[in-house]
């Protein structure tokens, strides 16, 4: 056993004690850049600067690196922690295990400990006084908030959290420029807190160097990086899609995890949406309630503009009627969904994707939506845009369906692309002329056979405005006559059915081998490169689809088709896309097609996923 040069504990050990390390001075195979470190810390102590400066310094080091904020459902003080993935291969899911664990918070700290690994490495506040009994783990510690109160005695709780980052670039061997550089970021323009929270990373860094007699086996090791890349949430990823797709009214009540899509466009409108005379060209409105903020929607639609709200599976829930009067009136609108953990209050703060069924048939009645489903980053800038094209081509509400882990996480970009198309505005008529072109007007009737009539907008001085949300003709006139209500039904049934190969297809890698098909959809996509790697381990040959919208795309059954048996794999419990397919593909197709579903709040681990996949087709 290898010991501390000087450092003692100060938990239920003796004084007079050595904490160990397990380790030796002999030189060591190094594990580069292939590690997961969890940092247990508590809410409102400053720890998110602490723990995104070691997540954007291997960034900069080029370093394929992932981050995972699970934080509580309250302001300040309940646990939280800070998954860091470095993975050459890309992997971004969480990992299976924790490799390097900090210990900052008492309330979890016995717990956090019992569940590691022998031989992890735990970096711990000894100012905590709580024992570290594990004797098979390397135990490192460091008096922080003694050190941090030297520094600045008001703010050491704060401070405290920069010296593991000093530790951890010492140990992991991470650059001091980029170190440096992340700092810079974190605090731009905040020349003081720069100032001192260097002093705190350096002396974290040199106590390690000093006092800790320990040769990790883990090192980063520099890569070539993309000078254009960056990483951004996807929220503000959506934000910045929405300003670009040409919003000119955004409506929203807080709630998590949507809030930061509604911020990030206030936070981009001064910058990027100002008239001539310096005026912001997009309306922002702070509705009393989710219900309020969805029918400031529907007035901006029917007006002609474009209106967005966003919001989570509880707010979805109470704007239902609403949504009813988007999809009979046929009024266009964007609503995001950004899924947290349900029903009820769930688990407010945790990732899920158990909202889609529920944004599929919203509201009462035979309903049907057209859903968006972002997986990556760039998508996430990309359908903030075009569901606004979808939008007013279909004149329906459009959903855009994201989850917590991709919306409040950091991802990698190298930019965004611009959108190369001008806006679709859909079936608009603007002038007299157009209105006589067009045989027998009425703003309910199909003239051209996709389902999706013409209208006019407020101002053009063309009769009538009409959008009725009780039972119509095709003219508009209200009516209770069986069979016009039949028939308007069955006329949105076929324009929602007939946007499907409209929206974005699924994206398809498929290997030469049929024998195994994936389907899943939304942040799964950060996951399953490591399923399909750990399912070829066992020898099979996996081909994946990635659903991106909803009604399906055809090519999604086609899929199916190819491939003598398909899972679907998705983040809820119940198999809720499975459901879906379940009753809408041919009976023919049933037979090969399996559901594999997993919820416990935590983005998908790959393992878990890959061994449910393993018993479901032994079971088949």
């Amino acid at each position: 056993m290898v010991m501390h040069k000087t450092q003692r504990h100060r938990g239920d050990y003796a004084s007079s004690r050595f904490v160990r390390a397990l380790g030796t001075k002999r030189e060591m195979e190094k594990i580069v850049n292939d590690f997961v470190i969890n940092v247990a810390t508590a809410n409102g102590t400053g720890s998110q600067s602490s723990n995104l400066i070691i997540l954007h310094s291997m960034f900069e080091m080029g370093v394929p690196v992932s981050g995972k904020n699970l934080f509580p459902s309250n302001i300040s003080g309940l646990p939280t922690w800070f998954i860091i993935r470095a993975s050459d291969k890309g992997y971004q899911a969480p990992g299976d295990g924790t490799n390097i664990q900090v210990l900052m918070n008492k309330d979890t700290w016995i717990k956090d400990l019992e569940a590691l690994e022998p031989g992890s490495i735990v970096i711990f506040n000894q100012d905590v006084k709580l024992p570290v009994d594990r004797h098979d783990c390397t135990l490192l510690g460091m008096p922080m908030t003694k050190m941090a109160r030297k520094i600045n005695a008001k703010l050491g709780k704060l401070i405290a959290n920069m010296y593991y980052v000093g530790a951890l670039a010492y140990l992991l061997d991470i650059d001091e420029d980029a170190i440096a550089r992340a700092l810079e970021a974190q605090f731009s323009g905040k020349e003081k807190a720069i100032e001192i929270n260097s002093q705190a990373i350096l002396e974290g860094r040199e106590f390690a160097e000093e006092n800790w007699e320990f040769d990790c086996q883990f090192t980063v090791e520099a890569r070539e990086k993309d000078p254009n890349s960056f990483l951004i949430e996807g929220n503000e990823a959506i934000a910045l899609g929405s300003i670009y797709g040409g919003i000119t009214m955004l409506s929203w009540y807080p709630i998590t995890p949507s809030s930061s899509v509604a911020e990030g466009i206030i936070k981009w409108l001064p910058k990027l949406r100002v008239d001539a005379d310096g005026g912001s060209t997009c309306a922002v409105i702070q509705a009393e309630d989710e219900l309020a903020a969805a029918g400031m929607v529907l007035g901006a639609g029917w007006a002609g503009g474009r209106g967005m709200t966003c919001t989570s599976g509880p707010g979805i829930s109470l704007m239902s009627e609403f949504i009813g009067l988007f999809y009979f009136s046929e009024v266009p609108g964007v609503i995001w969904d950004v899924n947290r953990v349900g029903p009820s209050t769930g688990l407010p703060t945790r990732t899920q994707q158990a909202d889609l069924s529920m944004l599929y048939e919203a509201s009462h009645g035979d309903t049907q939506h057209i859903v968006l489903i972002p997986g990556t980053i760039d998508e996430c800038f990309e359908f903030g845009w075009r569901v606004f094209d979808y939008a007013e081509r279909f004149q329906t509400m459009v959903f855009g369906f994201n989850d917590l882990d991709l919306g409040m996480n950091r991802w990698k970009t190298s930019g965004f692309k611009y959108p190369d198309m001008p806006m679709d505005r859909g079936k608009v008529i603007k002038t007299q002329k157009e209105m006589d072109s067009i045989p027998n007007y009425g703003r309910y009737r199909d003239v051209d056979g996709d389902g999706v009539a013409y209208r006019t907008l407020p101002g053009s001085g063309l009769d009538p405005i009409l959008y009725r949300g009780t039972g119509h003709d095709e003219d508009g006139i209200y009516s209770e006559d069986p069979q016009v209500y039949n028939d308007a039904m069955a006329r949105l049934k076929r324009k929602i059915n007939g946007a499907r190969n409209h929206l974005p297809a699924p994206v398809v890698r498929e290997e030469e081998q049929k024998e195994l098909g994936v389907i899943f959809y939304g942040s799964m996509e950060n996951t399953i490169v490591e399923i399909d790697d750990l399912l070829g381990e066992s020898g099979l040959s996996v081909s994946t689809c990635r659903v991106r919208a909803l009604p399906l795309h055809s090519d999604v059954e086609d899929f199916v088709r190819r491939h003598d048996r398909t899972i679907v794999l998705e983040i809820n419990r119940d198999g809720q896309l499975y459901g879906i397919i379940r009753k809408e593909f041919p009976v023919d197709l049933i037979h090969k097609i399996h559901s594999v579903a997993y919820s416990d709040g935590m983005p998908p681990r790959a393992r878990v996923y890959t061994e449910m996949i393993l018993r479901v087709l032994e079971d088949n």
